[in-house]
This record gives C-alpha cells, sequence and structure tokens, in this order.
C-alpha cells in the first residue's frame, strides 16, 4: 500500500491547545482506599465536560517539585485527614492544568481526557512511515526519536540513507488538525512545494509528502540542536519535558546574540508574509541553529492545520486576530526567553527584569504589556526599524526564492482567512465568559452581599411605615426594621369607635408627632401674597387656517 492511498482512520480533528481545567468534586470510600471525583471541562463551555477518578497515573510526572499533598498509613480514612487531602491534590491538578509544558503532554491529557486520547499514536505513525518505505526503499529508520516535540499527535524517527550512512536526517509524522482548510488535493500540492522553497533563514526540506489524513516531511538532523537547546543547554534527542519543563539552569544569551537571531526570524516573517504564506507556528523549539544562523522549521505545520504552541495565550487577547499578529505575538515569547532564559511567567507581563539593553525591553513592551495586548501588535516592519534590530548586519547573500502558483496563493489566502475565523470565534467566546465570570463574582463578593441587605432593609423600613395622615389619624406602632421579610398587608380597618377613658392608646413616636405638627403649622400660617405670579397661555380656542 502506498502512502498517498488513504491509510485507516480514526483520528478526530481535536485541538489539543485548548485548556483543560479540572476541579475535584467528590470523594467516595472503596473498599481500603478513597476515590476522589474529578469534573474535566474543555474551554469555557461548562456543556463540554465529563468526569474522571484515580490518580495514580498522574503521579509518574516528576520533572517537576509538585504540590504532592502527604500520605497518611493510620487514620487515612477518617473525614478531616480526607479534606485535607482532596485540598492538597486539588493544588496538584491546579499546577499540572495552568503549567504550559505539562498541561499539553500525553500523560496529562489521557488522564484527564481517555477518550478522546485513548489511541496510540506512535503505532499509527510506524503505520504510515512502514507505508512511507514500501515506496521509498532509499531510507530506512535508525532509531525513534521519542517523544522529543511537545505534539500529542506528531512524531519523530531518525533517518539515514542507505548508499550514505554517515548522513543522518530526520522524518516528521503529523496528524491534521482542526485548521486544516485546504482541499486534500490544494494540501499534497503545497506540501510537495515546500522542499522547492530557499532562503538563507528557513531549514531546508529534503522531501514532503502528504495525504488525506497525515503528512511525512523529512530534514537533515542536526547535532546542534534548536535555539531553545542552545538557551536550556539541554541535548536534542532528549524528551520535550525533561529537556524543558525544569531546566538546571537559567541563563540568557548575549545581546549580540540577540540581536542578530532576532534579526534574521524577523526577515523570514517578513518574507513569509509577503508571499502570503501563513505561518502561525514561531517558537524557540521551531528555530534551527546552522553556525551563527537561525533557520526556521515547520512550515508545513500551517497547512495541516496545526493549533499553535502559544495558542492559549494569544486567543486571550481579541486583538490578535491574524497570522501576521500572532507571528509578532509568538516573537515576543521568544525574544523574551533568549533574554532572561526563560519564557514569561504570565502574560500581560507587568515589569521586565534588568535586561543587557534598554532597547530589548522596548521590543518587549511593545509586544507584551497589557496596552500592547490591548491596542493590537506591531507589524514586523516596525519592529525591523527599532534599534534593537535596525543596525543588524546580515551577511547572508543566498537570494529567497519560494515560487508559490496564483491558483494555489489564493487557496492559501482562503484557509488563513478561515483559521483566523476560527480563532477569532474563540476569543468572542472566551471574552464572553469572562464578562460573566466576573460579573457573577462581583455580585456573590461579601461587599455585594452587604450592600444588598442594607438596601433590603432601607426598602422594608419604607414600606412598612405609615404615610402621613392627619392629626386625628391614630398611629399604630411601626415594626420597621425588625426583619429583612416584608410584613404582610394589614387587614381591613374596623369601624371607628368611641374611646373609652380605660382604652390604652399606643403612644405615637415624637419624629412623626413633630412633623405632623410642622404640617399643620405650614397650612394655618400659609398667604397667598406669597405665590409669585405666573402667565399663562390658552390653546384650548379653535384656530383657522
Amino acid at each position: 500500500m502506498a502512502f498517498m492511498e488513504k491509510p485507516p482512520a480514526g483520528k478526530v480533528l481535536l485541538d489539543d491547545t485548548v485548556p483543560l481545567t479540572a476541579q475535584i468534586e467528590a470523594s467516595q470510600s472503596l473498599h481500603s482506599h478513597t476515590e476522589y471525583i474529578i469534573r474535566v471541562q474543555r474551554g469555557v463551555s461548562t456543556e463540554n465536560s465529563w468526569q474522571v477518578s484515580n490518580f495514580s497515573s498522574l503521579f509518574k510526572i516528576s520533572t517537576l517539585s509538585l504540590p504532592l499533598p502527604p500520605k497518611k498509613l493510620i487514620g487515612n480514612m477518617e473525614r478531616e485527614f480526607i479534606a485535607e487531602r482532596q485540598k492538597g491534590l486539588q493544588a496538584y491538578l491546579d499546577v499540572i492544568t495552568t503549567h504550559h509544558i505539562l498541561s499539553n503532554c500525553e500523560l496529562v491529557k489521557k488522564f484527564l481526557d481517555p477518550n478522546s486520547y485513548s489511541v496510540n499514536y506512535t503505532e499509527i505513525a510506524l503505520q504510515h512511515v512502514s507505508m512511507f518505505f514500501r515506496s521509498e526503499p532509499k531510507w530506512e529508520v535508525a532509531e525513534p526519536l521519542k517523544d522529543i516535540g511537545w505534539r500529542i499527535r506528531k512524531k519523530y524517527f531518525l533517518m539515514k540513507i542507505k548508499n550514505q550512512p554517515k548522513e543522518r536526517l530526520v522524518l516528521s509524522w503529523a496528524d491534521l488538525g482542526p485548521d486544516k482548510y485546504l482541499s486534500d488535493r490544494d494540501l499534497q500540492y503545497a506540501v510537495k512545494l515546500l522542499s522547492s522553497c530557499s532562503h538563507p533563514y528557513i531549514y531546508k526540506i529534503t522531501f514532503a509528502t502528504a495525504n488525506e489524513s497525515s503528512a511525512l516531511v523529512i530534514r537533515p538532523f542536526s547535532e546542534k540542536g534548536t535555539l531553545k537547546d542552545l538557551i536550556y543547554k539541554a541535548k536534542p534527542k532528549d524528551p520535550f519535558l525533561k529537556k524543558y519543563c525544569n531546566p538546571k539552569k537559567i541563563q540568557g544569551l548575549e545581546l549580540q546574540q540577540i540581536k542578530t537571531y532576532g534579526r534574521q526570524i524577523l526577515e523570514v516573517l517578513k518574507f513569509l508574509h509577503e508571499k502570503g504564506f501563513p505561518y502561525g507556528h514561531l517558537h524557540s523549539a521551531n528555530v534551527m541553529l546552522d553556525g551563527d544562523t537561525c533557520k526556521l522549521l515547520d512550515l508545513e505545520n500551517s497547512l495541516l492545520g496545526l493549533p499553535s504552541f502559544y495558542r492559549s495565550y494569544f486567543s486571550q487577547f481579541r486583538k490578535i486576530n491574524t497570522l501576521e499578529g500572532v507571528d509578532v505575538h509568538c516573537f515576543g515569547h521568544l525574544l523574551y526567553e533568549m533574554t532572561y532564559g526563560r519564557p514569561p511567567d504570565t502574560i500581560p507581563v507587568e515589569s521586565f527584569p534588568p535586561a543587557p539593553s534598554v532597547f530589548v525591553v522596548s521590543v518587549l513592551e511593545s509586544i507584551l504589556t497589557c496596552e500592547a495586548l490591548k491596542n493590537g501588535m506591531p507589524t514586523v516592519s516596525r519592529l525591523l526599524q527599532m534599534p534593537l534590530f535596525s543596525d543588524v548586519l546580515l551577511t547572508n547573500s543566498e537570494k529567497p526564492q519560494f515560487k508559490i502558483p496564483t491558483k494555489l496563493k489564493e487557496a492559501l489566502k482562503i484557509s488563513k482567512e478561515c483559521i483566523e475565523k476560527r480563532l477569532t470565534e474563540e476569543q468572542k467566546l472566551i471574552h464572553q465568559h469572562r464578562r460573566l465570570t466576573r460579573a457573577q463574582s462581583h455580585h456573590g463578593s461579601e461587599e455585594e452581599k452587604k450592600k444588598r441587605k442594607i438596601l433590603a432593609r432601607k426598602v422594608t423600613g419604607s414600606g412598612a411605615s405609615s404615610p402621613l395622615t392627619s392629626p386625628s389619624s391614630p398611629t399604630p406602632p411601626s415594626t420597621a426594621g425588625a426583619s429583612s421579610i416584608p410584613p404582610a398587608p394589614p387587614p381591613p380597618p374596623l369601624p371607628p369607635a368611641a374611646p373609652s377613658p380605660s382604652t390604652e392608646v399606643p403612644p405615637a413616636r415624637p419624629d412623626i408627632s413633630a412633623g405632623r405638627g410642622a404640617l399643620l403649622s405650614s397650612i394655618q400660617n400659609f398667604q397667598k401674597g406669597t405665590l409669585k405670579k405666573t402667565q399663562t397661555c390658552d390653546y384650548s380656542a379653535p384656530r383657522i387656517s
């Protein structure tokens, strides 16, 4: 069976970057242990939620010092201990689901969403690669590169050419993603076209092909690794979690490296934008190092519809609604990582640590601050004009070449618009959810509850007091303020009876008596002459036109 034939299906076009949240709802005792029931939700829709249990599979994550609650041999079924341990396990879940790298790893996804991630993607990748080798026998697998990337549905293999055993290549196989909007024919043509792209800052592709459900790309293997490997002092073949999740040393690059690498990356982004080729997948692990030159990787990702590494960040901000804006925002993350040796803790960034140059901070402020995220991203051309990059001299004289036929360029334009439309719709849902959450939080705050109680007392008090009447009217005692519940309406009044000397009349309240006396005095002392004269226009007579 050739690779271009349709392989066994069974995949789901699911956006793996949509955050999963987990909340422990309850616990139950089963035999000699306690089981905690967890409510998991994908994204902001409460309808997209389900229940899971059994924490044991999550405890295998050991790359970070996670806040695991202590165990107890004696009295571990006591209610107080179970409640305390539940709090600790909830804190453990919160750290995992909010950590950018951990939340996207396969182990966490399989635990929180076992139905969507029950497939063995390594076996599927091997099936596709085996089909490929039947029609292309000159290559063979040297070894699998297990988990060197962050994507669950993308697998890597170290390759070699049979007649050139010393040359090493990397084969990547990837499933199609939720942003695949090209037709199968256009996709296959566009992926094959990638090998003809020649640019000094784009990593060369040796071979690329695609079918209706996946794609396969072969590139030269670099012993030096990616820009992220340089920053984290990591080995290229090590697993992604091991290399980047808990680095031993945190140190940024030198200023000249920041300037040169940043300028090279901006130049290739500008080139792709001018060609109308959507990218949207910039991060430090997608930048290969070739000597002192940065070269962009994974141009095929946008064609295959794969979600971006930083999608959970820029989907929060409605001004980042184009792939050009996405590239600039991702460049801000990359520049921060090059400068400080680690990604930013939160987005937006409120303050920046000391940097090798004030010009670095100036660029970061134009991308990652709250003001920048509200106003929108600067253009790539604007960044190239900033002092950090404007004086960098590029010595590479290779002429860029990437010829895209007019028909395919139009298909790429439509695909880009569809990707941006899905992003905009997702941002709108997140924005609406955020507004609703803020309103509910404000309405349920203690301060608002106190205000509503005070207002209810005032309403009840004014409703229970009697209206002002003539001085001779009897005045029953008021019960205003005794309860926040409005009193029942009074019964119909009885016929007036002559008062007897022995009848006890309730004393009138001083404030109401004083008010009545003042009203009576005002009536008695009223003088007609003190009124101002007014002129009245009579419009009652009929008009004849």
